[in-house]
């Protein structure tokens, strides 16, 4: 990534540079498992919560800023319209869930917002269900829709905050976030999902993006 001269940038851009890579260039889809390295998501160009976690916490250490990870477990049921059938009925009714917090101007940010590409959140915005003060529905769970709140101006950027159900704490890598707390922990989900299911999936999300585009 060198190409990008990210560390020749001041901090606030620095960091808004790499977070807007992460949210648009590296899309919205689900990876086969959570626990890739950063090299393997880029080499991919697509990922979730936990995986764009993983690139934006390598991408920002890279050039000096301070990251941390904060775990979670949240509701499955904002996932309806981006996790369909199977998919759906074998996730955990708490799904393990990561954000970056990063440091700058003398507090943590929280960046949970790199989530949903541009794309792909500007075709599915109309579809979200109004819901416990919120919008809930294919990845997202947010209080509001305008897409502007999913940009880093220098505060906390969500996506999928209002489903939270559990705070399980910070880790200093996503490493030893995942030794506690994985969406597929039998062999055979793993097997479903990472040989058949997030295939299916991915393909569905770039018809929807597409649908979008297309009219």
């Amino acid at each position: 990534m060198a190409e990008r001269k990210w560390a020749e940038k001041d901090e606030f851009e620095i960091i808004k540079q790499i977070y807007n890579y992460v949210k648009n260039e590296i899309v919205f889809g689900y990876n086969s498992k959570d626990e890739f390295k950063a090299s393997e998501i880029l080499a991919q160009g697509y990922g979730q919560c936990n995986t764009k976690s993983t690139l934006l916490m390598t991408l920002l250490r890279g050039v000096g800023i301070p990251t941390r990870i904060h775990g979670f477990l949240i509701d499955k049921t904002m996932q309806k319209g981006a996790l369909v059938g199977l998919t759906y009925l074998i996730a955990p009714a708490k799904v393990s869930h990561t954000w970056v917090e990063v440091y700058y101007n003398g507090n943590w940010i929280a960046l949970e917002g790199v989530i949903p590409d541009e794309s792909y959140y500007n075709a599915v915005k109309d579809k979200l269900q109004k819901r416990d003060g919120g919008y809930y529905g294919y990845a997202i769970a947010v209080k509001d829709i305008r897409a502007d709140n999913f940009c880093f101006v220098g505060k906390d950027t969500y996506s999928q905050s209002l489903a939270i159900t559990d705070d399980v704490g910070i880790f200093d890598s996503p490493e030893l976030f995942f030794e506690k707390y994985n969406n597929t922990p039998s062999p055979l989900k793993n097997f479903l999902f990472g040989k058949i299911l997030s295939k299916r999936l991915n393909k569905r999300l770039q018809k929807i993006r597409n649908r979008k585009n297309e009219l």
